[in-house]
């Protein structure tokens, strides 16, 4: 009788732990697929980082495609009439770019006709990751602009900038 009552005692404690795991069973694949997902992401960064590290060729290819493509940005919206930005801009810039260039950015010049901008200095402020950063200046006989432009490699456009003062050799004074 005493064997048998311990039997029911050992029966039920083992149920009660039996149970108190498998309720544990959606928390524990919850907690698994977060683990999966941060491991993904981790060697997907590792694999860039060794991309860019590893061939740093690739890496200065890319960088020159990016250059070159703000450069003929740079070029088109500074010498363009605001009103054909929506059109010659469409997939060099976002949209919100677009916009704010139309409204605010636009090189303002005191004369008849528009100026033409030269684009003497592009220079790279952050070359590692997907978003290239580049400050930019545009020079005409009237005035010289400067910009920091962020570059999206996977876009493929541009997708921040913003104008900058300018002080000292890019003056003309005249």
């Amino acid at each position: 009788m005493k064997n048998s009552r311990l039997m029911i005692l050992a029966i039920l404690l083992l149920a009660g732990i039996l149970i108190t795991q498998l309720n544990q069973i959606p928390n524990l694949n919850k907690q698994l697929l977060q683990a999966k997902s941060t491991l993904k992401q981790a060697k997907t960064n590792q694999k860039q980082s060794q991309t860019i590290v590893s061939s740093p060729q690739s890496q200065q290819d890319h960088v020159s495609k990016s250059t070159k493509i703000v450069t003929s940005f740079v070029k088109t919206f500074s010498n363009q009439p605001t009103s054909s930005y929506p059109e010659t801009l469409k997939g060099l810039a976002s949209q919100r770019v677009i916009n704010e260039l139309t409204q605010t950015f636009a090189p303002s010049v005191t004369f008849s006709h528009k100026a033409h901008y030269d684009v003497p200095i592009v220079a790279i402020k952050n070359a590692w990751g997907s978003d290239l950063e580049y400050l930019v200046i545009a020079k005409s006989d009237a005035q010289s602009v400067a910009y920091t432009i962020t570059y999206d490699t996977d876009e493929k456009q541009v997708t921040d900038m913003s104008r900058l003062t300018l002080k000292g050799a890019f003056d003309n004074e005249k």
